[in-house]
């Protein structure tokens, strides 16, 4: 048989992807989970098109696409937006997130797990997809305040997965260390990798404001765009910063600073689907299914206690907001699917705690599956509930 090179095996696993989405269509099921299921199949521990080792030289992929979507998040916070939201959804998006990743922790810490795998597992419970709930939202034309209230938190909602995250993995980092850390040495690990990132991503905002204000062609913006998000990248890890709050920072920056920014993401967002594509069918593809009857009952465990985490957080915050009845009672049903930032943290998960990488990552991308699977659909009942969506 005929073996790809790593050319022919990236063509095949687009055309795959290309083909995946089309057919899970016909199930009216997201586009990610038909390129994570296609990149499953056709992956070195199904039918083998892709073999193990082409796996392992995508390895880049994850980390840029993972670059490009906390570019796209860091776009959501204008201060023009924020005024006009308030803090309802930034209250809300940090309980459900924050209460998601204690209760994980707690429950994984009490099932007899490592603390490095229940705080590393914990802080990716926290992170939402956006994409399946704003589907159901686009699709049934939803509206009311469970709506209006949804699509700010969700926004908001990967950049507490992101900080939870730094700060979890810092602290593994310092668990895992063979030497001997202080306590100061503990605490600074997180201001560093986060707040350092903050700093570094704000100055790359203005320096990303002033080249795309003096190259005004569509094709130099874009590319001046990709330049600044790889060298955001590579600087933070030289650095030991988080690579997704600086590329966060610096989008935060400069959709602020910018006037024409909002031309410069539609440019961007046509350039990113094949990498976002190639990002999940290749998530798809490591997912070692070997190892699922091990993580079966810690997988069943954090998908449940994930859920719950967000149910309970969306009511706490509600309640602390005083936002409507309606809102705290249905907002945290809309929170389920996890896509993109899950299966991007779980990568990074790989290199933090390596003993417990494939276990973890394996845990989430089913998880992904799963979540992508039924979350549209209790999306779709929760906003009808709330009579948001007038369908049969």
């Amino acid at each position: 048989m005929l073996e790809l090179n790593l050319y022919t095996s990236i063509a095949v696993a687009l055309f795959l992807a290309l083909l995946s989405s089309k057919l899970i269509k016909k199930l009216k099921l997201p586009n990610v989970t038909g390129y994570l299921i296609a990149g499953l199949i056709a992956g070195p521990y199904c039918l083998k098109i892709i073999s193990a080792d082409v796996v392992r030289q995508l390895a880049i992929v994850p980390e840029v696409a993972l670059g490009f979507i906390a570019f796209s998040i860091g776009a959501e916070f204008r201060l023009s937006f924020l005024k006009k939201v308030g803090k309802a959804p930034i209250i809300i998006a940090l309980t459900e997130g924050l209460v998601a990743t204690l209760l994980v922790d707690l429950v994984l810490i009490l099932a007899g797990n490592d603390l490095s795998f229940s705080l590393i597992l914990g802080a990716i419970a926290s992170a939402t997809a956006p994409a399946a709930t704003l589907m159901v939202v686009r699709q049934y034309k939803a509206k009311g305040p469970v709506t209006n209230m949804l699509l700010p938190v969700v926004a908001i909602d990967d950049a507490v997965a992101i900080v939870a995250f730094g700060i979890s993995v810092a602290i593994a980092r310092t668990i895992n260390s063979v030497e001997s850390v202080s306590l100061l040495e503990t605490l600074l690990g997180p201001v560093n990798e986060i707040f350092g990132a903050i700093i570094f991503g704000a100055i790359l905002g203005f320096v990303l404001s002033f080249l795309t204000n003096w190259f005004t062609g569509r094709g130099n913006r874009v590319t001046a765009v990709i330049a600044s998000i790889l060298l955001c990248i590579g600087i933070s890890k030289v650095l030991e910063f988080s690579p997704l709050m600086a590329c966060m920072a610096m989008s935060a920056i400069y959709v602020n600073k910018f006037k024409d920014s909002d031309k410069v993401f539609e440019q961007v967002d046509r350039f990113t689907p094949p990498i976002f594509m190639l990002f999940f069918f290749v998530s798809g593809a490591d997912l070692d299914i070997s190892v699922l009857p091990s993580v079966g009952i810690m997988g069943l465990l954090y998908m449940v206690t994930r859920v719950v985490g967000k149910i309970l957080g969306t009511a706490i915050g509600s309640s602390v907001t005083r936002v409507e009845p309606v809102v705290k009672k249905y907002l945290g049903y809309t929170l389920i699917p996890q896509a993109g930032v899950a299966i991007g943290l779980s990568a990074v998960a790989m290199s933090v705690v390596p003993e417990y990488g494939t276990q973890i990552r394996s845990i989430v991308l089913c998880g992904t599956v799963i979540y992508e699977l039924i979350g549209p659909v209790v999306t779709k009942i929760a906003l009808k509930k709330a009579g948001e969506i007038q369908i049969s």
